[in-house]
């Protein structure tokens, strides 16, 4: 009987320990981590958006975010520091390493900041592509934003702007003449940070939240692929297919491999710009009412005009516009930049991206599709000598070299002309021709004949 209900007490006590220890599990606090290893961009925009809606979907006590970075863009800095200051749960953040420029921005938006040993904070001065210190315009918008942020998190304001102004004194801490960067050491002995640690454990035991549970950002298939194709580099590139496909399929009309690159690449420009609310309806239809135009003034209405030019400028701007960000037709622009500036900006990628792509295709067409490879070559390099037997079709048509012709249709470049009542195929020497103009039939090259303007 002893021994029965010794067994009984047994059961319950371990039914009450593993009770225990779920209740424990339900309370433990949650921490949510996530890591920020490169320029400030886009990208880093999108793990924070996701971050903070995932952290509040699975009810989360913490964000907790690993940074390293050098810098990079303001506005997207400008979200992120938006997205943590107003996120539902405290935020720590872990530099680890670096926090420079746009990191320091982001840096003081978190509730706490731990760094690592040997790492620095600070730098914020904003900086052109080529490294150079912007006017005082742009650097007035980031003093301000820096003391704001800081205030909101009981720092000391003058700090923050020391980091951005070098006529900032702080008595000291800063009194070089030069824009303040903290070392780990530096950043806690003046209260700018609230600990040294490592690795991710000692931020956690330090924030006394060692035995919590850690939940890890993982990014899905699609959202790593967004990450890289909005990417400037990468849409860049996206653009180079579109341009380099529409003249390649425009100068040999027809469906082909051209047409396809082109439709990718459109489809790979505006889709992710699309999914993060960059890209609108209407700029999509003005791409796509830019290429009807385009296909009509080439393959229906004669000569190049109002149409085609029009094409090319609804093209061109459907592709700058999209880089901006935009609710309807109403755009918001990077703070410490003015429109102008930022659409010139986007431009300037548009255009060089353009005329890189059209480079770029000519470059490959010759030393990619003739090129020899293990498995041979993409292009017939084979040469049909005549002393070896062979002959080209309609030989007869050389004699035509060096007669007068008039053109019986526009000439883009191929088109035909007309030589004494005769209708024959020809190709132009040097751009187009419009239809009824004289020419003089200059050669008889690759079984066709060639002309040029008289």
């Amino acid at each position: 009987m002893k021994q029965f209900l010794g067994s009984r007490v047994s059961f319950l006590v371990i039914l009450l320990c593993l009770l225990a220890q779920m209740v424990m599990a339900q309370d433990a606090v949650k921490v949510y981590y996530y890591k920020i290893d490169d320029n400030i961009a886009k990208p880093a925009q999108r793990k924070t958006e996701k971050a903070v809606k995932d952290a509040e979907a699975m009810k989360a006590d913490y964000i907790l975010l690993e940074l390293n970075t050098f810098g990079g863009e303001l506005d997207a800095a400008d979200k992120i520091r938006t997205l943590l200051l107003n996120a539902p749960m405290p935020t720590m953040v872990w530099i680890n390493n670096n926090a420079a420029s746009a990191g320091a921005l982001i840096s003081i938006a978190c509730d706490s900041i731990y760094m690592a040993s040997g790492s620095s904070l600070g730098a914020a001065s904003v900086v052109n592509q080529q490294g150079e210190i912007m006017p005082d315009k742009y650097q007035s918008y980031m003093r301000s934003l820096m003391r704001a942020t800081a205030e909101k998190n009981g720092r000391n304001p003058d700090v923050a702007q020391a980091m951005v102004d070098p006529d900032v004194r702080v008595r000291g801490i800063s009194d070089s003449g030069k824009v303040l960067t903290f070392t780990t050491e530096e950043a806690v002995k003046n209260g700018f940070c609230e600990g040294m640690a490592d690795n991710r454990e000692e931020v956690l035991k330090q924030a006394g939240l060692e035995h919590s549970k850690v939940e890890e950002q993982h990014l899905s298939g699609i959202d790593k692929i967004i990450n890289f194709l909005v990417n400037p580099i990468v849409s860049g590139i996206l653009i180079m297919c579109i341009v380099g496909g529409l003249y390649f399929e425009l100068q040999s009309p027809g469906l082909g491999l051209p047409i396809i690159i082109a439709i990718a690449g459109a489809l790979l420009y505006f889709a992710p710009h699309y999914l993060e609310g960059l890209a609108a309806h209407w700029e999509i239809l003005v791409f796509l009412a830019g290429v009807v135009l385009l296909m009509l003034e080439f393959f229906v209405i004669p000569g190049f005009g109002v149409a085609g030019v029009s094409g090319i400028v609804l093209i061109l701007a459907s592709l700058v516009l999209t880089m901006v960000f935009n609710v309807g037709f109403h755009f918001h622009f990077d703070p410490s930049l003015d429109a102008a500036a930022q659409i010139g900006q986007s431009t300037v990628l548009v255009v060089v991206s353009v005329v890189a792509g059209f480079f770029l295709s000519l470059w490959l067409a010759k030393k990619v599709i003739t090129a020899q490879t293990p498995f041979g070559t993409m292009a017939l390099n084979t040469e049909l000598d005549t002393d070896k037997g062979f002959t080209s079709q309609d030989m007869h048509l050389k004699q035509y070299v060096g007669r007068e012709a008039v053109t019986a249709t526009f000439m883009r470049p191929a088109g035909k002309i007309n030589i004494d009542g005769e209708i024959l195929d020809a190709t132009s020497e040097h751009g187009l021709i419009d239809k009824g103009t004289s020419v003089v039939v200059t050669k008889f090259e690759n079984a066709q004949l060639v002309v040029r303007k008289r």
